[in-house]
């Protein structure tokens, strides 16, 4: 079982709980990964010319979640596997693509 214990020792209407819980600030992102994610947004940029309306559509919509450093781990993920995905399809065109997502991913220690 997980949760918040309390314990009341005496007192009459307690009916409050202070959390001080706060979340932990993002760690700035290291220059070889801001780099690498720099690097993947122009092949991007390039790739989302060579691709249908609706395929161009899915890498804008990732660019901003993967550059983003508010952005979740699991969000970031989720986005750099949808851009790989694109860029698997196109074959030739989209493997520098591959490779730049994988090196995020490697860098994010996410593979």
């Amino acid at each position: 079982m997980s949760g918040d214990t309390v314990n009341m020792y005496g007192g009459t209407h307690n009916t409050e709980m202070i959390k001080n819980q706060y979340l932990a600030a993002p760690r700035p992102a290291s220059q070889p990964l801001l780099e690498a994610i720099e690097e993947l947004s122009r092949l991007l940029q390039e790739l989302r010319n060579q691709v249908a309306s609706a395929t161009a559509q899915v890498i804008d919509d990732s660019l901003p979640v993967i550059s983003s450093q508010t952005s979740t781990p699991q969000e970031r993920h989720r986005a750099l596997i949808a851009v790989a995905t694109i860029a698997a399809t196109v074959g030739a065109l989209g493997q520098p693509v591959v490779e730049a997502v994988n090196r995020v991913l490697e860098l994010l220690g996410a593979l």
